[in-house]
């Protein structure tokens, strides 16, 4: 059979900018199909109201939305997205929420491919080892490092990973002064500061500009190039080649199938609401974790009565997030040199500090134990919610001039500085997506029904490492300091529900991320992940997905 494409990637994201990228370099036709449209970056604007207040890159809640399940005085309650306003889209447009990121980048620790060999089972976690090991990733970290332009310093610490290049390509971007501070008082107290590995440029790279320092980058495109996106990195050059089609607007609701192969995708126009169908040899599923596990879900056929790519039962579960939480403290003029609250007060510079001490801890809650990642930010510069944040004082509600003179007090003599911990949120019986069969979206498609539960020692390593940063904050001088540890997910850091593996009875994909089932699909978003170490998962999708791309490349080069 003669096909237009050689593959059909579904969803423009981290993983799927990346592996139509090894494909179109590699002289292979490839459909890119991305669910939203195309923002340039003449478009993308730091509008508050429209991007965090409004979600103009998401879906309308009443049109699509998830149930979340959550376990409330011992029984389980669900709620329907459209009720709660707790949405679990994540950037619906080319590059997906790659364009969204703030870009704190970082490499998994050679212990995060095999956690349960390193430090045992633990009870109540379906902790499994990776079916690949640090050093099969690590030339593909490489390889993203380069084309995504992750700019930073490579400096010794026990708990990095190791590099098999000298340092990073470009400079660090530049650091507020407060800086000096943070790392004298880690120093005084045993810590080693060290800067972080940021996916934004710090000089000009061919078409992209460099960082403008606007200090909007999370929850914000960037509209001088500088931010390594998906659509960045990968999709303009992809598109360079001739041999990328990319499709907006297009939304995948279901991959029909044969016993042995995927056949082609139901594409509906999110405009038009026309649907079309589309073949290829090999299909590509890249619509991040959860929403990949209910398209397979949903493509459920007479070969494939549980959902494609299902015969181990295993499609959703073991669904993960990034576990941790976050903390801040305020400084404030009076209590400094005008000269230090002046640089303190300068608009844009990153603090850019990372903490990997606890990474990994010899003698712990009870003995070696596995910890986390710590990054050290300002508060972010968003003025409405900042403005909101000082509406009460002592529970009373202020207004008029009394909230005008809380503001400005605020705004002009404080300055808060945040941290946020990245610590393994272990897979559970209790955490994973099934099919709403009750509720439908405006596509008639079965929603996805999140049962979100983490477990007890998430928690007890985050509250840990809490109370180490928030010694940092007292030894800078730092007032008002607190944390919290929660065990509500971020929903913007998603994987698992589709584990690769060597047991096709007990995983859906190979090493290769190609399933067991059809072997001409494959899986190359976060859905993969058995586990998702301490850290921000989008530096190991870009360099996992860059080797699948690889794969792909093979299995198009010998036949399937």
């Amino acid at each position: 059979m003669t096909h237009k494409y050689d593959a059909i990637i579904i969803g423009s994201g981290a993983s799927g900018g990346a592996v139509a990228y090894q494909l179109c370099k590699a002289g292979y036709k490839v459909a890119l199909l991305e669910k939203g449209r195309l923002i340039t970056r003449e478009e993308f604007s730091k509008d508050e109201l429209a991007y965090c207040r409004r979600d103009i890159v998401t879906p309308n809640l009443f049109d699509e939305y998830h149930t979340i399940e959550e376990k409330i005085d011992g029984e389980w309650i669900e709620t329907p997205t459209f009720e709660s306003g707790w949405s679990f889209w994540n950037g619906n447009i080319v590059g997906g929420s790659s364009n969204l990121m703030s870009g704190m980048l970082h490499r998994m620790h050679p212990d995060d491919f095999r956690l349960k060999t390193v430090y045992g089972e633990i009870k109540g976690a379906n902790i499994e080892d990776w079916a690949i090991s640090y050093d099969d990733l690590e030339p593909y970290y490489t390889l993203a490092e380069e084309l995504v332009g992750i700019s930073g310093k490579a400096q010794a610490h026990p708990y990095k990973a190791p590099r098999s290049t000298k340092d990073f390509q470009q400079a660090p971007t530049q650091e507020n002064a407060i800086t000096a501070l943070f790392d004298k008082s880690c120093k005084a107290l045993g810590i080693t500061p060290l800067i972080t590995p940021r996916a934004v440029l710090s000089k000009d790279r061919g078409e992209r500009l460099a960082c403008y320092y606007s200090n909007f980058c999370g929850s914000y495109g960037c509209s001088s190039g500088a931010k390594g996106s998906s659509r960045e990195a990968f999709i303009i050059p992809a598109l360079a080649t001739g041999n990328l089609t990319l499709l907006t607007n297009s939304h995948v609701t279901k991959l029909n199938s044969t016993q042995k192969e995927v056949t082609d995708v139901k594409v509906i126009n999110t405009l038009t609401l026309a649907s079309q169908k589309l073949s290829a040899k090999i299909f590509v599923l890249a619509s991040q974790a959860h929403e990949s596990s209910r398209l397979l879900l949903n493509s459920a056929n007479i070969f494939h009565p549980q959902g494609l790519s299902n015969s181990s039962g295993e499609v959703g579960k073991n669904l993960i997030f990034s576990a941790g939480g976050a903390g801040q403290g305020t400084f404030y003029q009076k209590n400094m040199k005008e000269k230090d609250f002046k640089a303190l007060m300068q608009r844009g510079l990153f603090v850019n500090r990372s903490l990997l001490d606890w990474y990994i801890k010899e003698t712990w809650i009870g003995g070696k134990e596995k910890g986390g990642l710590v990054e050290f930010m300002f508060e972010h510069q968003n003025n409405i919610s900042r403005a909101v944040s000082n509406r009460y004082n002592n529970n009373k509600l202020l207004w008029g001039k009394e909230l005008a003179q809380a503001m400005h007090k605020s705004f002009t003599q404080s300055k808060k500085m945040r941290f946020e911990i990245f610590n393994d949120w272990l897979p559970t019986d209790d955490c994973f997506i099934s099919l709403d069969t009750k509720r439908k979206d405006k596509y008639g498609m079965s929603v996805g029904k999140l049962r979100i539960n983490a477990h007890p020692h998430d928690i007890t390593v985050a509250s840990d490492i809490a109370t180490e940063c928030e010694n940092i904050l007292k030894e800078m001088g730092a007032e008002d300091i607190y944390s919290s540890i929660s065990a509500s997910p971020p929903q913007n850091l998603i994987a698992g529900g589709c584990r690769f593996g060597n047991n096709p009875k007990t995983a859906v994909l190979n090493k290769n991320c190609q399933s067991f089932d059809t072997p001409n699909l494959f899986v190359a978003d976060a859905s993969f992940m058995p586990t998702g170490g301490s850290t921000p998962y989008t530096w190991t999708i870009y360099a996992n997905a860059l080797r699948v791309g690889d794969a792909i490349i093979n299995v198009l080069q010998k036949g399937l």
